[in-house]
C-alpha cells in the first residue's frame, strides 16, 4: 500500500460539521462542548484554514462565537502531539482574523482583546482512552517555556461521554455511523461494503442521513481515504517500534562484546549479521541516548 496520499483531503467530521449548509449542527456540537444554549447559528463565523497545507495538516473545524474561537479536531489514532499540531492551527487561524479584522489592533499601546481559544479533539479510534484526557504542550519540553496550548481531548467511542452526545444529536449521529461501519466491515471484511450497508440502515429520523445519502459517493471517498491513513499511521508506528526493538537488541550486543562477555562474531551471528554490519549498526545504536531505548 502506497503511503499518507501528500494531497490534504477532509474528513467525515469536517464534511458534517464544518459545511457553512450544516451551521445548526456547528451549534449544537458548541453548546454541548460548552454547556451553552446558543440558538442564533447566523453568528458562527468560520475561521477554518482552507487550502493551506503544513507538514500534510490542516485544521478540522474552526468557527468564532461568543468571543471563543474555537477549534476542533476530529482523529481516529490517539496522538499526544496534538498540542503542537493545534499550535500550528492556532496561529494560522489567529494570523487570519488579525489581518480581516477591524477591531484588533496588534501594534497599539493599548491592551487588545481577543477571542479566547478553545482546543478540542473529539477522538474516536480503537485504542481504550479515558473520556476526557488534557494534553498540554509544555510535557513535549525538557525545560521550562512560556508558551503553554492545552487540548481537551474527548473520547466519543460508544459508552463514553454519553451526555455530550445525547446533547448534540448529530455528534451522536455520527458516532453512530462511525461505529457500525467499523462492524459491518468486521464482517463483511469490505469497507465500501461496509460503508453502504451502515447508509441502508440508518434511522429515517437522524438528522445527517439525508445529508449523508445526498453525498453518498463522498462519504465513501472520505472514509476510505480515512481508514487507509489510519491504517498507514499505525503501520509506520509499528515499524518504527520493531526498529526500535532492533536497535536496541544490538546495542545490548555490543554491551556484551565490550564487557568481553560475547565474542564480537557471536554476537554477529545472534544479531543475524555480518561482523562488519554489525559493528556499523551497532555503533549508529551506542551513539543514540540511552533513554530511546528505556521505554
Amino acid at each position: 500500500m502506497s503511503g499518507i496520499n501528500q494531497q490534504y483531503k477532509d474528513r467525515l467530521f469536517k464534511f458534517i460539521f464544518g459545511n457553512p449548509e450544516n451551521r445548526e449542527w456547528a451549534l449544537s456540537l458548541y453548546n454541548a462542548v460548552n454547556g451553552s444554549s446558543y440558538q442564533d447559528a447566523s453568528a458562527i463565523q468560520y475561521t477554518t484554514i482552507e487550502n493551506a497545507v503544513y507538514m500534510n495538516m490542516k485544521n478540522d473545524v474552526s468557527f468564532l462565537l461568543a468571543d471563543m474561537m474555537n477549534l476542533y479536531e476530529q482523529q481516529s489514532t490517539f496522538n499526544p502531539n496534538m498540542p503542537m499540531r493545534f499550535l500550528i492551527y492556532a496561529g494560522m487561524v489567529y494570523a487570519r482574523y488579525i489581518e480581516l479584522t477591524d477591531s484588533y489592533h496588534q501594534y497599539s499601546s493599548r491592551q487588545q482583546s481577543a477571542p479566547a481559544p478553545r482546543c478540542v479533539c473529539f477522538y474516536n479510534g480503537t485504542e481504550n482512552k479515558e473520556e476526557k484526557t488534557i494534553l498540554k504542550l509544555s510535557d513535549s519540553f525538557e525545560a521550562e517555556a512560556d508558551i503553554e496550548v492545552k487540548v481537551t481531548m474527548l473520547n466519543i467511542n460508544g459508552g463514553c461521554n454519553d451526555k455530550l452526545k445525547e446533547a448534540c444529536k448529530p455528534l451522536q449521529e455520527y458516532t453512530w455511523f462511525v461505529d457500525t461501519v467499523r462492524q459491518q466491515q468486521a464482517e463483511s471484511n469490505n469497507l465500501e461494503e461496509a460503508i453502504d450497508r451502515t447508509l441502508s440502515c440508518m434511522p429515517d429520523d437522524y438528522l445527517i442521513r439525508s445529508f449523508l445519502l445526498a453525498n453518498r459517493s463522498e462519504v465513501k471517498r472520505m472514509c476510505i481515504t480515512e481508514y487507509n491513513e489510519a491504517r498507514t499511521l499505525m503501520e509506520t508506528r509499528e515499524e518504527g517500534r520493531a526498529e526500535g526493538r532492533a536497535e536496541g537488541t544490538i546495542r545490548t550486543l555490543m554491551t556484551l562484546v565490550k564487557s568481553e562477555l560475547l565474542p564480537k562474531e557471536k554476537a554477529a551471528s545472534v544479531a543475524g549479521m555480518t561482523v562488519e554490519e554489525f559493528e556499523r549498526k551497532a555503533a549508529a545504536a551506542m551513539a543514540e541516548p540511552e533513554e530511546k531505548y528505556q521505554n
